[in-house]
C-alpha cells in the first residue's frame, strides 16, 4: 500500500500537509498561484485588514546570517555564511479588501482542490472594529476562502486592540472568534502570539470561542543587532527601529516547545505549527508533538519567494518516511501524529542520578499532577 500524503485537517482536506504561511511570499494572487502550481497544499494569504497600512521606508525583511566557527552573527551578506533567522517589521497587506476580493476567486478557480486561507485582521476596541470582523469574514468566504485565520498575534502594531495585543488578552480572544464564527460557514484558526505568559491559556480562550484549529506561533519580538563598527542597528530608517519578528531556524526549538504545550494541554485539538521549518525532519517534529498540519515562511522566501524546491523536499521526505516505515503500519500523517507529545514531561519527572525523589525544589510531590493527568477544555 502507498503513502498517503493527504490530511483532514479542522474539516478540510489536504493534498499535503504543508503551507505557505502568512506572510511577504503570499502577498499576491500571482504568488499564491505559482505556490499552488508548485505542489503546496495550502496557503495563509498575507493578512487582509480594512485599516489602511503603510510600511516603513527602506527594506522590511532581512536574514540573519552565521559564521562557522566563530560566534559573529550579522544581517551583512558574506561568503561561507548559513542562516541564523530571518527578522522582518512589516505589516499586514497594504492591499485593501476590494483588491483581495476577486484575487480570491480566481485563485480558487485556479486551484480547486487546493485550501486558500484568508488571513484576516482589525480591531477589538469597540463594536464598530467587531464588525470589521464579520465583514472580512463574508467578504473572502462569499468569494472562495476555505478558511479563516485570525491574525491575533501580529507583533508590529502600535494599536493597543489589534495583533498580538489581543493575543494577550484571552476575554478579546474569546470575543473576537465568536464574533467571526457569528457569521463564518468555514472554519476558524486562530494564530496566537508567542509572546505571552501561558499559551496554553489563550489557546483555551480561543476554543471556548469557537476556534476549529490554533495556528503557533507567529515570530518573536525581537530586535535586530547592532553593528560594533558604525554603532548603528543593522536594520534601521533614520537611525531608528522597533520591534519586529525573529522567524527562521532559530526559533524551531522555541516554537517547538509552545507547540508541546498546547497539544499536551488539548490533545483532541487541531493545531497547525509554524516556525523554523526548512526540510521535513524539522516538520516531523510538529507531527510527533500532535499537528496536523506545518506552515513555512523564511525557507519559501529564499526559495524564489514561494518555495518550489522546498515543497518538492517536504513531500518526498514524508512520502519516504511513510514508505520507511511502512512496516509498523505508518501509512499517513495521522498514524504518527502525537507519538512523541507524551515524552515531553515536567523537570521534576527526569531521573536523576540517585534514587531519592526530586519534587522541583519542594519537600513533597504537593502540587504535582500524576503522571498522564489529561488537561481538558472547560
Amino acid at each position: 500500500m502507498s503513502a498517503d500524503l493527504s490530511v483532514t485537517f479542522a474539516g478540510l482536506r489536504f493534498v499535503n500537509p504543508f503551507l505557505l504561511s502568512s506572510a511577504p511570499p503570499t502577498e499576491s494572487d500571482s504568488n499564491i498561484i505559482r505556490a499552488f502550481d508548485a505542489g503546496w497544499g495550502g496557503v495563509v494569504t498575507k493578512t487582509i485588514g480594512l485599516h489602511p497600512v503603510v510600511n516603513v521606508s527602506g527594506p522590511k525583511t532581512k536574514f540573519l546570517r552565521a559564521t562557522p566557527d566563530s560566534p559573529y552573527l550579522s544581517m551583512q551578506k558574506r561568503p561561507g555564511t548559513s542562516l541564523h533567522s530571518s527578522w522582518n517589521w512589516e505589516l499586514i497587506s497594504d492591499k485593501p479588501l476590494d483588491w483581495w476580493v476577486p484575487r480570491i476567486a480566481r485563485i480558487k478557480k485556479a486551484h480547486p482542490d487546493r485550501v486558500l486561507v484568508a488571513s484576516i485582521m482589525a480591531g477589538s476596541g469597540s463594536d464598530r472594529e467587531l464588525a470589521h470582523w464579520q465583514t472580512l469574514a463574508k467578504a473572502c468566504q462569499d468569494e472562495g476562502a476555505d478558511a479563516f485565520e485570525l491574525n491575533l498575534s501580529c507583533p508590529h502594531m502600535d494599536r493597543k486592540d489589534m495583533g498580538s495585543n489581543i493575543g494577550k488578552d484571552q476575554e478579546l480572544i474569546s470575543t473576537v472568534t465568536e464574533v467571526v464564527k457569528e457569521v463564518a460557514r468555514v472554519p476558524v484558526w486562530a494564530k496566537l502570539t508567542p509572546s505571552t505568559t501561558d499559551i496554553v491559556e489563550e489557546a483555551r480562550a480561543a476554543f471556548l470561542g469557537g476556534a476549529d484549529a490554533i495556528s503557533s506561533s507567529n515570530t518573536f519580538p525581537s530586535l535586530p543587532l547592532i553593528d560594533p563598527e558604525t554603532l548603528e542597528f543593522e536594520m534601521n530608517v533614520d537611525g531608528l527601529v522597533s520591534s519586529g519578528g525573529l522567524g527562521g531556524p532559530a526559533i524551531l526549538p522555541l516554537s517547538l516547545a509552545k507547540m508541546a504545550q498546547l497539544t499536551q494541554a488539548f490533545p483532541d485539538g487541531a493545531f497547525s505549527g509554524i516556525g523554523g521549518v526548512a526540510e521535513f525532519a524539522h516538520a516531523l517534529n510538529y507531527f510527533l508533538l500532535g499537528c496536523g498540519t506545518v506552515q513555512v515562511c523564511t525557507a519559501a522566501m529564499l526559495d524564489h519567494a514561494i518555495g518550489p524546491k522546498v515543497i518538492a523536499s517536504l513531500t518526498q521526505g514524508l512520502e519516504t518516511f511513510l514508505q520507511r516505515h511502512a512496516d509498523k503500519g505508518w501509512r499517513s500523517i495521522e498514524d504518527i501524529r502525537g507519538l512523541r507529545r507524551d515524552r515531553v514531561v515536567t523537570h521534576s519527572q527526569i531521573r536523576r542520578p540517585d534514587s531519592k525523589e526530586y519534587f522541583g525544589g519542594h519537600e513533597t510531590s504537593e502540587g504535582y499532577a500524576p503522571a498522564g493527568t489529561p488537561a481538558h477544555i472547560d
